[in-house]
């Protein structure tokens, strides 16, 4: 048989990127047959991508298209606090900051994976142990499939730090989500709960993954069930406040964290994948892949030249906030950079150093 992979043997330092059995619907291993499990390790930084794990993303996913005995892709990340949190906001900060030339280099990687995904010959279930939110939700709404845990949240972060969500949201959210919601995601940077999500029908399926003091699974104590507020505004999902979320964080310190439940699920997905004739399957993608990749394909070249020259102003000051600023407040002074903008204040360090968040 040829081999078409582009490495022979590939390493991996800021991911894992394995093959494991397939399992059928009892769990047992189905002989031959594989997922390709490709797992984000910067747990430390929720997850969030470097530019050298980009590479390595891009490379497991090329490994994984190419594997003749791959079923299907899981692309998850290590630990139950995140999944992916975006771009690494040191790295933007430290190195991108101020270099567009350099950002725009950043940003071709990024476009190579993100492509790389919606063109991926296998089937890509994200499975989602946390938050999923910036960059991570544009790499995850990449994907064709999310089941995710029942704490999980998502959402863009863009406009609060300096950014727009370029990277995937303002081309296909709004195929999920509806164009008034998609919109909304996009400029005020409000997560939703995973219950939210999937009831928007942005994700597949929810999955609970607390086990109280009894050892049985109970769902997120943070979300409200209720379906309407008091005037009558859809709010299934929202998170609880006030006396409810005290009582919440009560119940869930005397929770642990058991992800087996969001495995199954997630084995049992990529089996009923099994059970269907793959070049059909295939095609029945690439078609449905087609209304994320026309919107994609038609921006992200001249999204990724101006996320480089944004590097020079919001960017620069959106990101050396999040990385500078203290732990509660990592945010610039919006209004006071909204005064300063009306009275043609130039870009320079001295309207940087107005604006950043103070101890």
């Amino acid at each position: 048989m040829k081999n078409h992979h582009l490495i022979k043997d590939p390493e991996y330092n800021e991911i894992t990127a394995e093959k494991r059995p397939l399992l059928d619907g009892e769990g047992k291993t189905v002989k031959g047959l594989y997922n390709f499990w490709i797992v984000l390790n910067n747990e430390a930084q929720f997850n969030s991508y470097t530019t050298e794990m980009i590479k390595e993303i891009i490379l497991a996913f090329r490994q994984a298209s190419c594997d003749r005995s791959v079923v299907a892709v899981v692309f998850t990340a290590m630990g139950d606090k995140a999944f992916c949190s975006g771009g690494n906001t040191k790295e933007y900060a430290e190195y991108y900051a101020g270099n567009p030339q350099e950002y725009k280099q950043y940003m071709r990687l990024f476009n190579d994976m993100v492509t790389g995904i919606l063109t991926c010959d296998k089937p890509v279930i994200n499975r989602v142990n946390g938050l999923r939110v910036g960059g991570g939700q544009e790499i995850g709404m990449a994907c064709d499939y999310t089941i995710a845990a029942d704490t999980a949240r998502f959402g863009q972060a863009g406009p609060k730090h300096g950014s727009a969500p370029d990277g995937g949201a303002t081309d296909f959210l709004h195929l999920f989500v509806g164009i008034g919601h998609a919109i909304e995601s996009c400029t005020l940077c409000e997560p939703w709960s995973a219950h939210a999500a999937v009831h928007l029908g942005l994700i597949n399926k929810i999955v609970p993954v607390l086990k109280d003091a009894r050892g049985e699974f109970i769902s997120n104590p943070f979300i409200g069930t209720e379906p309407f507020d008091a005037w009558g505004n859809p709010s299934y999902g929202a998170f609880k406040t006030g006396e409810a979320r005290a009582e919440a964080k009560k119940v869930a310190a005397e929770c642990t964290v058991d992800q087996s439940l969001l495995d199954a699920e997630v084995n049992g997905f990529a089996y009923r994948l099994a059970l269907t004739m793959p070049d059909c399957l295939n095609k029945t993608l690439e078609s449905l892949r087609k209304k994320k990749l026309e919107h994609w394909l038609k921006n992200c070249e001249t999204n990724r030249s101006w996320l480089a020259l944004n590097m020079m102003t919001e960017g620069k000051a959106g990101f050396r906030a999040f990385n500078e600023g203290p732990r509660h407040n990592r945010e610039v002074d919006f209004l006071r950079l909204r005064r300063e903008l009306a009275k043609a204040a130039p870009w320079d360090e001295r309207l940087f150093e107005k604006i950043m968040p103070k101890g």
